[in-house]
This record gives structure tokens, sequence and C-alpha cells, in this order.
């Protein structure tokens, strides 16, 4: 069976891709989540949320974080929230975190009918499509195309995504100094002592019956080097 590659540029605003958000409290993770991502994909092609995602979940994730952004947290108050027994009502405090002004890579590989479905998805998406909360919308240029490679070679050889001046000048001169700047890269793995265990496998999006599996995660690091930034051109052009 053929396979394909499918690359996400995430570059936001906001995002949040929370893992082990618990009533009050919203977390976000560093860098996309697979349930996130996947929900992105599902939302593009209009599948119920208790449809059935399983092919979207199969597909492998390789993340590269072209900029890594910061951290923040809200404070968010709700009043008149009625209680357990209808009776009254209470006021809830919840404190939500987000990532603001990052940049991401996202290579999804799985087989060349699914992935072209997918990308044909999010060319003319039914649902709108979210960075991980509603109120955080994708970047109109969220699909950057297809490839053949793996999607741990895509995200080690496609252009970095950063088009800020000032940043492509700084990593244009660590490159040619020879200490080129590390981007960091989290990919799908099997169970390993260099893994990290992740509960963002989406298993079912239903109303009531939210599940999650476990998957394995990998750390890495690739070189941000001249082949990989925009040309002069390209950079005088931002």
């Amino acid at each position: 069976m053929s396979t394909a590659t499918l690359l996400l540029g995430l570059d936001a605003p906001l995002q949040s891709w929370g893992v082990q958000s618990r009533f009050e409290r919203r977390d976000t993770g560093t860098e996309p989540s697979k349930s996130g991502i996947v929900g992105l994909l599902a939302a593009a092609l209009g599948v119920p949320r208790d449809g059935d995602i399983r092919h979207l979940a199969a597909f492998g994730m390789a993340v590269r974080c072209d900029r890594e952004g910061q951290v923040e947290r809200d404070y968010h108050t709700t009043q008149n929230v009625p209680t357990t027994d209808g009776k009254s009502s209470r006021t809830i405090v919840s404190e939500r975190h987000y990532l603001a002004d990052a940049c991401f890579l996202v290579a999804l590989e799985g087989s060349a009918e699914h992935i072209e479905q997918a990308a044909e998805g999010l060319a003319k998406p039914v649902f709108p499509l979210f960075l991980g909360r509603k109120a955080f919308a994708a970047p109109p240029d969220l699909f950057l195309g297809l490839t053949d490679l793996p999607a741990t070679e895509a995200i080690k050889k496609h252009p970095w995504l950063e088009r800020r001046a000032q940043a492509v000048r700084k990593a244009r001169h660590d490159a040619e100094s020879g200490k080129p700047q590390m981007l960091r890269i989290s990919c799908d793995s099997e169970p390993s002592p260099s893994a990290h265990l992740r509960h963002d496998h989406p298993v079912s999006f239903a109303w009531g019956n939210r599940q999650f599996a476990p998957r394995y995660v990998r750390t890495d690091f690739v070189p941000l080097t001249l082949d990989l930034l925009p040309s002069l051109k390209e950079q005088a052009c931002t």
C-alpha cells in the first residue's frame, strides 16, 4: 500500500493543545497534540463528534518547533452557574493556559488514499478549523502540501517556516558561523527508554464518551542549516 505525508504550518498568535485539562484548569502542551490535530482534520472532513476517526488517528505524526512560543495564563470568571441540585448558583474561576506566538511544522503520514482525502478536506473544510480552541482560528495557509517522504524525513528537510526578517538574519548568521540553531522535533515512536508516554491518541470524540489511548513520542533536534532558510530574495520581501 502506497503512503504519503501531509504537511501543515501552524503559525498563529494563539494556540492551545491541552492533554491534561481537568475541571477548572485547562493546560496546554508545548507542541500540537495528536488529539488536537486529528480533531482539526475531522472538522475539515465534516466527521461528526460520534463519527469514526480511526483512519485519522492511525496517521503517524511528527512535529517540528520552528518558533517555540511562550506559555501564558488567563483567569476566567463565569457567574451564575447552576449548582447540581438546580436550586442555587455559583461563580466558577477557571485557569486557562495557551501558547502565544508559536509556529510548528506538522507532518502526518499514512495511506495515500486517506492522506489525499484529508488534503481535500483542508482545501474546502466543512467546519471551521481551530488550533486547539474555538477562539484560536487556524491560519488560511495551514495546508502546505503533500510529499512522498516519510514524516520523520519531511520535517527535517522542509524549509523553515519563520519569515520574520530579524529572526532569519540571526539564523543565517549562526549557520554561516558554524553554530546553527537547533529546532526541537517530536515524532511518534515505539516504546523505548528514550521515548515519552502521552495519553493523547484519540479513540472517540463523542460527547460523554471521549476516549484516548497512550502513544510514545521521541524528542530530538535538527540543525537549522542554510538549506532550510528562506533565500535572500524571499527574506527581502518580508
